[in-house]
């Protein structure tokens, strides 16, 4: 070979290639190491397993014999004029921009999990390997598994520190806000929604009616006494609901479930008089007497001193859920009021007149 033919050859691979630079290559081959690259260096380049794919990937299932792709050099050529390169590095550096974007937009990204740990879950987007504390996760995603799919929005992004912190509850909760709007543009008392029994208090169950937590009170739950509202309801079950109340100021509703029923005072006012000897269940005692249910749905009060005279007579203490014979005293249906006695009533006739005050003209008569 000529001289000047030697210095044209040199010339071609006059490159100035450095670690950092970002490079196009296109993929020669595989072998033990890894990706064999072109770049136009005097040798081919290489891309190490590592810098390659992750540990459950293959080399030929991400890369395509013949095809270009961007590159980071991380390693300057060595004494046989060798790269180090890494296609990593590259796709976390796009991935990261990506997910800056996100956060900035406040987007809902699809995330996968990659594991469950102590604490919450690891979960990869686009390569990018994040975390989602358990105070993080929707009561929903409850079965979470390797591969499950979860809806994520980024709390913090910070690439110095490589904190990559996400929420699936913010998705829930951001979602719900925009759900609160709609339902309660088109709510309205009287209307029958289906909704969710996401949570049981001592005075009631909250009821999710389309993004909208209504309160369904312990009074409301049923025509009957109910102790607690476990004894008819659970969390998770579907039930209907009438709306009772609507508190636009307050984003407040309340709910109803005895309103679907008939209401049992209609049809007791076809059964019971006053003055009717009548057989009840007792189902609540109180220091003022006690509470007995004389028709299905509806009780009636025994007064304290009349509780005392039907346990002196039967020699024994009442209890809650001990049947009792006795007489209604007063019924006024329209208040849902009825009052009982452990005698029967006397005959309006057998009652004593009550004495009517004299006239004028007969007090100056007296005088």
């Amino acid at each position: 070979m000529e001289a000047n033919e030697f210095e044209e050859l040199l010339k071609k691979y006059d490159y100035k290639f450095q670690k950092g630079d970002l490079v196009k290559g296109v993929v020669c081959g595989f072998d033990s190491q890894g990706v064999m690259v072109d770049i136009g260096a005097k040798t081919t380049a290489v891309v190490p397993v590592k810098e390659a794919v992750e540990k459950e990937e293959k080399l030929e299932d991400k890369f395509e014999k013949g095809k270009e792709y961007e590159f980071l050099i991380i390693k300057d050529e060595d004494e046989d004029g060798k790269f180090l390169l890494s296609k990593k590095k590259v796709d976390f550096a796009y991935a990261w921009k990506e997910l800056e974007k996100a956060k900035e937009a406040d987007e809902t990204i699809l995330g996968t999990v990659v594991n469950v740990v102590k604490g919450g879950v690891l979960v990869d987007i686009s390569g990018v390997r994040g975390f989602v504390p358990t105070s993080q996760l929707h009561s929903k995603e409850t079965e979470l598994e390797a591969g499950s799919k979860l809806e994520l929005k980024i709390l913090t992004l910070d690439n110095q520190q490589n904190n990559f912190i996400l929420s699936n509850k913010k998705v829930y909760d951001d979602s719900a806000v925009e759900a609160r709007k709609n339902v309660f543009s088109q709510i309205e008392p009287g209307q029958v929604v289906k909704g969710d029994v996401v949570r049981i208090t001592d005075f009631g169950a909250f009821i999710d009616i389309g993004g909208i937590d209504g309160l369904l009170p312990l009074s409301q739950l049923s025509w009957r006494w109910i102790d607690h509202p476990t004894d008819i309801l659970k969390v998770g079950d579907t039930i209907d609901v009438e709306v009772i109340a609507v508190d636009h100021d307050k984003q407040r509703v309340s709910l109803s479930l005895k309103n679907l029923e008939p209401d049992p005072w209609l049809e007791a006012e076809k059964h019971i008089k006053e003055g009717d000897k009548v057989e009840g269940t007792i189902t609540r005692i109180k220091h003022f007497g006690a509470f007995v249910e004389v028709f299905p749905g509806v009780e009636a009060l025994l007064p304290h001193s009349e509780v005392d005279e039907i346990q002196n007579s039967l020699k024994k203490i009442l209890q809650v859920g001990d049947k009792i014979d006795t007489y209604i005293l007063k019924f006024n249906p329209a208040d849902k009021r009825i009052s009982l006695s452990a005698n029967k009533p006397k005959e309006k006739s057998e009652e004593k007149p009550e004495e009517q005050p004299l006239e004028k003209s007969e007090e100056k008569s007296e005088e």
